[in-house]
């Protein structure tokens, strides 16, 4: 499996404050062991992101990505309110 990410998301995490940095890259190491860890809560998304899966990076915090084959793209990072509202 190869994980990428999009301009936008690295645009988008360099936003972070350093402690949501620190957990970002917690929740990618753990994700690149085990995409289904419950921690994680990895689950599809509807509506305008239809096709993609999102996964918790902290309590408010969501990084969503796309699976194409065995590439995993990272394409957005930001609040639960900022992505869904």
């Amino acid at each position: 499996m190869v994980i990428n990410f999009t301009r936008d998301f690295i645009k988008d995490s360099k936003r972070l404050t350093v402690g949501q940095k620190e957990k970002l890259e917690q929740r990618l190491e753990l994700f690149g062991k085990d995409q289904f860890d419950p921690v994680l809560n990895n689950h599809s998304l509807t509506g305008k992101y239809l096709g993609y899966r999102s996964i918790n990076v902290t309590g408010d915090l969501r990084a969503i990505f796309k699976k194409n084959n065995e590439e995993i793209i990272f394409v957005s990072i930001d609040s639960h309110s900022n992505l869904y509202g």
